[in-house]
């Protein structure tokens, strides 16, 4: 929807979450035009929070040394909000999930808002759902500018939350029907239909992720595909061993020795035939009861996101298959 509704003429600013989508949609621009317009900006989210909102009107001012993406320490939720600590690090780093309240503390959102619709004339965000907390108020100031406005997501892919800290929008991905009311309440419109079909998976695929995960995907066509659950080791072994075949695993997938993936981490990425999925323990005992739809929310919207992947086959197996490939890290030796 965001590449086909691109054009030569007007300012288009692409955002978007993960830099796995970043090169999805660098790649998608490039192949539609043959090259990358100058009249086409593709940024991360946080690029864009950083060096677009924050640096032009503050940076100098604060004198900031970058971000810091690691979580603030839990002490610094006592200090007061117009302290300059509670925002930035002893090596005056900005924390990540603190900027966009920064923003509004210094009382430069308005500011904000219009660079973004000075200097651009539609503004397309994809991955939607990973924002949160303070980020996604700001998204909400945005939707006043006087711009063209398309913001992309799935709401039930939710694996990354932009801003979590403190109470403000804690609940905002607890309830979907809320979740639509609050994007209606800022002034945009909801069509909750023009993307419910996938044209990258088969009819195959999303009947499993319909019938075991409970979410409600169909596919653009009839294509059929093979989904298999992986039962013994030959099979596992010959699946590793496969360089086409994408092995993604809920977290170190490094660490196995293969063409791989995490789950959560292949977001974004549309570029992959037949995929297996590696399910952890309790998944798979999930998987095996019927019971997918009943595992944690995380977890169920990480899943869904591995099974989507797939354009082709779709492979089911339990990482007990797998565990002779992990690599053990090796310790470091000292000598006495």
């Amino acid at each position: 929807m965001i590449i086909a509704g691109l054009d030569r003429e007007r300012r288009f600013l692409l955002v978007t979450y993960t830099d796995e989508n970043l090169a999805t949609l660098r790649r998608k621009v490039f192949e539609k035009f043959g090259f990358i317009p100058t009249n086409i900006t593709l940024l991360t989210y946080f690029t864009f929070l950083y060096s677009f909102c924050y640096r032009p009107v503050l940076a100098m001012k604060m004198r900031t040394k970058g971000i810091n993406f690691k979580s603030p320490p839990k002490e610094t939720m006592k200090l007061p909000r117009h302290l300059d600590s509670f925002y930035i690090d002893p090596g005056r780093r900005l924390y990540h999930n603190r900027i966009a309240k920064l923003l509004d503390t210094k009382g430069v959102i308005a500011e904000v808002t219009k660079r973004v619709a000075k200097y651009f004339d539609v503004l397309c965000f994809d991955e939607v759902q990973d924002i949160g907390g303070h980020d996604f108020q700001l998204l909400e100031a945005i939707c006043g500018c006087n711009m063209d406005l398309l913001f992309v997501g799935d709401f039930f892919q939710h694996t990354y939350t932009s801003s979590s800290d403190g109470p403000l929008n804690k609940s905002l991905h607890d309830d979907y029907e809320k979740y639509k009311r609050r994007f209606q309440k800022s002034g945009l419109v909801v069509d909750t239909t023009s993307l419910s079909k996938s044209h990258r998976c088969s009819a195959s695929v999303t009947k499993f992720i319909r019938e075991h995960i409970g979410i409600e995907i169909y596919s653009h066509t009839e294509r059929a595909s093979e989904v298999t659950h992986v039962t013994n080791q030959k099979e596992a072994d010959e699946h590793h061993a496969c360089a086409t075949t994408v092995k993604l695993f809920i977290q170190e997938h490094s660490k196995f020795g293969c063409h791989s993936q995490n789950w959560g981490g292949s977001k974004g990425q549309d570029h992959h035939g037949d995929v297996c999925v590696v399910m952890h323990q309790a998944a798979h005992k999930a998987y095996l009861a019927g019971r997918l739809r009943e595992i944690s929310p995380l977890i169920k919207s990480k899943l869904y996101v591995a099974c989507s992947r797939a354009s082709g086959n779709l492979y089911l197996a339990q990482d007990k298959l797998f565990k002779k490939f992990k690599q053990l890290v090796p310790t470091k030796s000292v000598d006495a």
